[in-house]
């Protein structure tokens, strides 16, 4: 589809991830009157002439759902072609609001609860309702990503010092780890990414290997972190269960997209003790870089776990922390 036809048919369309504090989310099924009824969505509607997709959302979810929107983060950015229209699902996270939900268009709810790491299969989050309307897919498997994404620091720590942390944190609630020591023999990395992936998994973690592949499925990784040298090179989505990559610009980061990968991660944000005086984005400027990406994205760089709120306003899935995370 070139440029100019996209644009004609495009429909702006803002949506809404209605989440309580337990993680459960909200799905609504569409009403008989419109098209694709039946079908279960992620409430929300098109942007009218003149709005934001935040005035829209505020404005949809009043009008469909009877409630007054109080927080709302700005998340990604679908874009979904359907036989009838192309359409650009805005989403937000909404995690308050005022009001009690109410069918107004004769709608039924359901609230979801991501998928229990034990059922995932090759990528699926089962929901309790169907049939899912397609551009609505892929959130589900978003939603499944937590906020703190923690990357390994044996440089610093040691190694048995190093798992000692590691352990509080898993007891703590940590469930996404990346091991990251570019400092270490590849049968040194062999030896600790097992150790790490033995105690994360008994807590129900998730853990990635940065940059190599074979070694992520030679220690039964739950997938892997691609640095953007190996971004800028890939032809296809490497075959793992979860498939993430560092950026640093907008290009990457569409580039991530373009390539179906589950989340990435956009740095620096702040100065770095690691990197002294050299270049960061600052919050404005990953804003920017971020608002629009078809994939969540970790902010990183300077950060420390008070930082989790500007990210999410900003657009950030949540923050990538290496020091702060121990």
């Amino acid at each position: 589809m070139n440029n100019s036809i996209e644009k004609a048919n495009l429909v702006e369309v803002a949506a809404a991830v209605l989440q309580r504090p337990d993680g459960t989310f909200l799905l609504a099924q569409r009403p008989p009157d419109k098209i694709w009824a039946g079908y279960w969505e992620f409430p929300g509607g098109k942007i009218e002439p003149g709005e934001t997709p935040r005035h829209a959302l505020v404005r949809e979810l009043r009008e469909e759902l009877g409630i007054t929107v109080k927080t709302a983060y700005p998340w990604v950015t679908r874009v979904f072609t359907y036989p009838h229209a192309t359409v650009r699902l805005n989403f937000f996270r909404v995690t308050q609001w005022s009001g009690e939900l109410h069918p107004h268009e004769g709608q039924e709810f359901a609230w979801q609860s991501p998928a229990p790491r034990y059922l995932r299969v090759n990528g699926d989050n089962p929901v309790t309702v169907s049939p899912m309307l397609p551009a609505n897919t892929p959130i589900l498997r978003a939603l499944e990503l937590p906020p703190l994404y923690a990357i390994s620091n044996v440089a610093e720590l040691g190694v048995e010092e190093f798992m000692h942390r590691l352990e509080g944190a898993l007891h703590n609630g940590l469930q996404l780890i990346q091991v990251r020591e570019k400092n270490l023999l590849r049968a040194e990395m062999r030896t600790l990414s097992l150790r790490v992936i033995e105690l994360a998994h008994a807590h129900g973690a998730q853990v990635l290997i940065n940059s190599d592949i074979e070694l992520a499925r030679e220690v039964g990784a739950d997938g892997v972190h691609l640095n953007s040298v190996q971004l800028a090179t890939c032809s296809t989505r490497p075959d793992v269960p979860w498939c993430a990559a560092s950026c640093h610009n907008k290009e990457e980061l569409q580039r991530a997209g373009e390539l179906g990968l589950d989340f990435a991660v956009l740095s620096s944000v702040l100065p770095t003790q690691s990197h002294p005086g050299t270049a960061h984005l600052g919050w404005e400027t990953f804003g920017k870089i971020a608002a629009g990406s078809a994939i969540p994205v970790y902010a990183l760089g300077g950060l420390c776990r008070d930082d989790m709120k500007t990210a999410w306003q900003h657009g950030a899935h949540g923050i990538a922390l290496l020091r702060q995370a121990w």
